[in-house]
């Protein structure tokens, strides 16, 4: 009985070990939502910028280029944390 005890107790401790070493660290998770972050927001802010400046370009005031590349931008954003997260996840 013991012996059983002692065992068991020892695997417990191995295994919380284990767990531990294998924890994320805060940095580590910190790294990983600024990354999902970056690939979600650049996209969506080169669209703004771009179509901004296509607007400027055009005679008139319009905001057509703008709009529609903000929301493409946020398609391929969405695109880029499905990709990174399906990859790394």
């Amino acid at each position: 009985m013991d012996d059983k005890l002692k065992k068991r107790i020892e695997e417990q401790a191995m295994r919380m070990k284990r767990a531990e070493e294998e924890r994320s660290s805060l940095l580590a998770q910190s790294i990983y939502l600024g990354t999902l972050a970056l690939l979600f927001v650049l996209p969506v802010v080169l669209g703004a910028y771009l179509g901004n400046w296509l607007d400027n370009q055009l005679p008139g005031y319009s905001v057509r280029w703008s709009v529609g590349l903000i929301l493409l931008g946020v398609s391929v954003g969405v695109l880029n944390v499905y990709l990174f997260i399906r990859e790394h996840g």
